[in-house]
């Protein structure tokens, strides 16, 4: 799944992965399939990222549990890096 969004002059690209290396606490029955935000920003119309690829997940490193929430999860990031490091 991705999508693009457009965020003040910038395009947001956020992929979702399954990502199966997480095993969690010995003792976790839900082990195994979580998903993570790749997250690309370009300056709108550009077809060179600002950024090398980024790669998120949940706090403590632990995959999203649903594409939904890491797709919501990466836009998010990606807003704040735009508004952090582009807009006054």
């Amino acid at each position: 799944m991705s999508r693009t969004y457009h965020y003040h002059g910038f395009d947001i690209e956020v992929a979702v992965e399954t990502d199966f290396s997480w095993k969690g606490a010995e003792r976790d029955v839900h082990r195994g399939v979580g998903y993570v935000a790749i997250v690309r920003i370009l300056k709108a119309g550009a077809a060179v990222a600002v950024f090398s690829p980024l790669r998120f997940a949940e706090s403590l490193g632990k995959p999203f549990t649903s594409e939904a929430e890491a797709l919501m999860g990466g836009y998010s990031a990606g807003r704040r890096i735009v508004d952090d490091l582009f807009t006054s």
